[in-house]
């Protein structure tokens, strides 16, 4: 069976973690890396692999099934139309574009040229998220009440050396923020309104720093999160799951489930319900720990990819569905602005 021909559009800090995954994947082929960094040839000349420092000529040369757009987000759309334009198909970072103006044309133009646009949120790939979706999905916990998550780490000074790093497209909240509402959406069901407060002053860039967001779901169920970039804490999702190397492993849990019969501790899922017939406090309370699984969600994105480029599976988050998550995610500024609950 031949394999699938990749192209890598962006050879930085995610692009990297993409080409790590393709090599893990026996379906998958890298035939090209572009980046307008020269620096990046090194990666191409590591990876045994043809580089270009420009979109249209990668297309023409080496003609692959699909590509992986991880240039920064503020210039997710070029590359993306021009990709589909050229009858390929897509699998672009998170989020799908800066704007939801732009995320339509990606989503119109998949539509045009028939092409498939599968979108970077990745956790969506992690079995714990599924095992946590069924336990809420198959009444584990009664009627879902609420939830509280928490992201909060002191990202390094080095970080924001590139200078669209201190911009508000690459803040928090659409870097890492909108990975909590997607999978929020996953788990709960959709976000129907929010408020939010953000805050910023410690680093001098125009990002914002520190957010508070207070959330309604369609099911009623509420929930509440707090995010920030400027202070240590054991508790994001990747110190919790050990998702990536460069941050040290904490297995602390990082959300809570909240339900009328039991509640439930993620990711290292926890049951919490009482004994005897009436789940109250006057009946003592234990735990019971479900066994979840993390795994490799990036390989696993890899493979799903392939498999939609093959035509034998749909998109597990498509252009759509990803601009869903963009809206609420950019709502958080808009509510934070008017100081208002806002109605999705």
């Amino acid at each position: 069976m031949d394999k699938t021909k990749l192209g890598l559009i962006g050879a930085g800090t995610i692009g990297k973690r993409h080409l790590q995954a393709i090599s893990e994947v026996t379906e998958a082929e890298l035939v090209a890396i572009v980046d307008t960094d020269p620096l990046a040839e090194s990666t191409a000349v590591e990876n045994d692999v043809s580089f270009f420092a420009s979109v249209s000529h990668m297309l023409q040369d080496k003609q692959p099934d699909g590509v992986i757009v991880c240039t920064p987000t503020e210039v997710h759309l070029g590359p993306v139309l021009s990709s589909l334009k050229h009858n390929t198909h897509v699998l672009v970072e998170k989020p799908i574009a800066p704007s939801l103006e732009e995320a339509q044309q990606i989503i119109e133009c998949s539509k045009v040229f028939n092409r498939q646009v599968l979108v970077g949120h990745h956790r969506r790939y992690y079995e714990v998220i599924e095992q946590t979706k069924l336990v809420i999905e198959n009444g584990v916990l009664g009627q879902l009440v609420g939830v509280g998550g928490i992201w909060a780490v002191r990202k390094a000074d080095s970080y924001f050396e590139p200078e669209w790093r201190k911009q508000r497209s690459s803040g928090p909240v659409l870097i890492n923020l909108i990975h909590e509402i997607d999978m929020l959406r996953y788990v709960c069901g959709e976000i129907v309104s929010l408020s939010a407060k953000v805050s910023r002053g410690l680093r001098d860039h125009p990002k914002e720093e520190t957010t508070a967001l207070l959330l309604e779901f369609q099911s009623g169920a509420l929930g509440t999160f707090l995010l920030s970039d400027v202070t240590p804490s054991p508790w994001t999702w990747e110190q919790a799951t050990g998702e990536n190397p460069n941050f040290p492993k904490t297995s602390q849990n990082v959300y809570r489930f909240i339900g009328s019969k039991a509640s439930l501790d993620f990711p290292n899922l926890v049951l919490w319900r009482h004994s005897g017939g009436d789940p109250d406090w006057l009946h003592e309370i234990s735990s019971e720990v479900i066994e979840g699984k993390i795994g490799d969600a990036y390989a696993d994105q890899i493979r799903h990819f392939c498999a939609v480029i093959e035509g034998t599976e749909q998109p597990r988050i498509s252009a759509t569905d990803a601009a869903k998550t963009l809206k609420a995610t950019l709502t958080v500024f808009e509510a934070s602005e008017k100081g208002t609950e806002i109605q999705l």
